[in-house]
């Protein structure tokens, strides 16, 4: 019995690391053609934020992750810490759909408020937490692998990205926004969007999805699942209408940046860096024109 049970599991495992590969090469080209597609048709520049119609080449956005990766990839590993048995693919199939559903709707909603929120905590906070709820109900609880030890090491490529993004010939523009709101207006603004996007974004897309699917297909098809997934849904408040151009830009540029995020997420297994470069990305280029 335990030979046939052996076997399933070498097969289950051999077919999941088939379907990781396509994940993984499908993901990087339609990351590497909207690049080539934007560049062959005059595209090149992508808006770095929602709050203005303004563009920036895109490969600006591209040199400070690579840095970051790279400095990801030379820096001390953590130390080991819990290693979960193999998640529940129920769990990860619900966490995708929430993931794609969530990027349709609020597209076809226009990407405005109150619909953006609403959905958001929905589908990325209300379905997984009663899914999560009904697990623990019946005894099929998953832990999400940790370390236990991580030291300095992820400031450097947090710092790194801080600085070639928003110091020197590639940093971003300001926004206008904090021009347009009162104070306390924009200290809300501020903290709503830190709490909604950079925390909620994270913990549902880097620490539930990705790592579960981490678990199934392996590191780099996971990142890339979660980054492409991630990416998608930006295009209901960045686009322009145009739905192939606005799918490549939004690839080339959350794309691109959700990778150093779910490497940072998948070496140290810690929010604080992550929700860092995300509320960053999301707060300085408003704080800039203060």
């Amino acid at each position: 019995m335990r030979y046939f049970s052996g076997m399933r599991t070498g097969v289950v495992e051999s077919r999941a690391r088939t379907v990781g590969v396509f994940v993984l090469v499908g993901g990087v080209l339609l990351i590497a053609g909207s690049a080539l597609g934007l560049a062959l048709t005059g595209n090149a520049g992508v808006r770095f934020t929602a709050d203005t119609d303004e563009t920036i080449p895109m490969w600006n956005r591209w040199i400070p992750v690579v840095v970051g990766l790279l400095l990801v990839r030379l820096l001390p590993a953590p130390a080991t810490g819990v290693r979960s048995q193999r998640p529940s693919r129920l769990e990860a199939g619900v966490l995708l759909g929430s993931a794609v559903l969530f990027a349709v709707a609020l597209r076809l909603a226009g990407g405005g408020e109150p619909a953006h929120i609403l959905l958001k905590l929905a589908l990325l906070l209300g379905v997984p937490l009663a899914m999560f709820w009904y697990a623990k109900r019946t005894g099929a609880t998953w832990r999400v692998p940790t370390a236990e030890s991580i030291g300095w090491a992820p400031a450097v490529p947090v710092a790194a990205w801080l600085v070639l993004s928003y110091a020197g010939p590639w940093a971003l523009p300001a926004s206008d926004l904090a021009t347009t709101l009162d104070l306390g207006t924009l200290i809300a603004a501020l903290v709503v969007g830190c709490l909604a996007n950079a925390l909620l974004e994270e913990i549902f897309y880097r620490r539930w999805l990705q790592s579960r699917w981490e678990a199934i297909l392996g590191r780099w098809p996971a990142i890339v699942l979660s980054s492409v997934l991630w990416a998608g849904w930006h295009i209901a408040i960045q686009g322009t209408g145009d739905l192939p151009k606005d799918l490549a830009s939004a690839f080339v540029n959350q794309g691109v940046l959700g990778l150093l995020l779910g490497y940072l997420w998948s070496k140290y297994r810690v929010l604080w860096p992550i929700c860092t470069i995300h509320g960053a990305a999301n707060a300085v280029p408003v704080l800039l024109s203060l």
